[in-house]
């Protein structure tokens, strides 16, 4: 079998590797899983480069989610989503089949992004302020996986998406998803927001930090909240002093594991299933640039690094 490591931190593009390793053998119970298809999230080169919250013991195994088809053990030919964070960048896996998430047949690159970017966006919409038809909401990183799941999400509850992205190459693609306004950060972005919408936001989801959380947070309205869930900037996030103090914004932070981690076994059953109903049905999706073998790995991740893309960057380690 195949597999990415990295043995050090570092450029993804010069840490990860690949490996031959012999077939793990099956203990008592367990299942063999090819994997079909792994995308690569900002998290996990995030995660090699070393500034992720939590670092694994090296050598370890890249990738934190994945799909794949049982091909040894129970339920073999059962199409299955991969245990969160366990290394997915690999041709096989072997693992306690209690640990998998059974899922019907379909579109394999959608159902594969399942279990972070999709859940993310909807946890965002629904846990921190009480969104009602025809509110608000403000994000960052808009032409984002999570971004393009947030607009569809939230359209089709009514809710209104100001859109900020950073370059202008991006703006004719959220349209068409059916964000409302999309707008290209600035300084001005505040009075932009408001010119465009006429409204205050009552929620703002930052994965940029840096001076764009401080800009979302200009066009909160009294009592408005953002939540931060990335840095994609590399930087602190900047609040000015007068929207926290003459505002009385409210800050949060999310982070899906903290979220996998409190909730019990049927609330996330019933979001995952909610989550997979809809991309069976086409209704929720994200656009697909690139796939990549394993053993394009260096390159892949340097592309998706890149962040000119039009959409994901898909691994298939064995073959599209």
């Amino acid at each position: 079998m195949k597999q990415v490591i990295y043995e050090t931190f570092g450029n993804p593009a010069d840490v990860l590797k690949v490996v031959e390793t012999p077939d793990a053998p099956l203990g008592e119970g367990q299942v063999r899983v090819q994997v079909l298809r792994a995308p690569i999230n900002p998290s996990d080169l995030i995660q090699v480069s070393g500034n992720y919250g939590g670092k694994p013991p090296l050598p370890a195994i890249a990738g934190n989610e994945g799909l794949g088809r049982i091909v040894e053990g129970p339920g073999e030919g059962q199409l299955v989503l991969l245990p969160a964070g366990q290394g997915t960048w690999v041709s096989e896996t072997v693992c306690d089949p209690r640990h998998l998430v059974p899922l019907p047949e379909g579109d394999l690159d959608q159902l594969s992004m399942l279990l972070v970017n999709p859940a993310t966006a909807a946890l965002l919409l629904s846990d921190y302020v009480d969104l009602k038809e025809g509110d608000w909401v403000i994000q960052s990183a808009a032409n984002s996986a999570v971004g393009g799941y947030l607009v569809q999400l939230a359209k089709a509850k009514g809710i209104n998406v100001a859109c900020v992205v950073r370059r202008e190459s991006a703006v004719a693609g959220l349209k068409e998803l059916g964000a409302d306004v999309v707008l290209v950060d600035s300084p001005d972005l505040a009075r932009e927001v408001k010119a465009a919408t006429g409204a205050k936001m009552k929620l703002a989801v930052d994965a940029v930090a840096g001076k764009t959380a401080g800009r979302l947070a200009d066009t909160l309205e009294p009592g408005g909240t953002l939540v931060n869930y990335g840095g994609m900037s590399n930087e602190d996030s900047a609040i000015g002093a007068a929207a926290l103090i003459f505002n009385n914004i409210t800050v949060r932070g999310f982070w899906l594991v903290t979220w996998m981690n409190a909730a019990d076994k049927a609330t996330r059953a019933a979001l995952y299933a909610d989550l997979a109903g809809q991309i069976a049905k086409g209704t929720l999706f994200a656009p697909i640039d690139r796939h990549f073998t394993l053993d394009e790995i260096a390159e892949a991740a340097k592309y998706s690094w890149a962040g000119e893309r039009n959409g994901k960057v898909m691994i298939a380690p064995n073959g599209v």
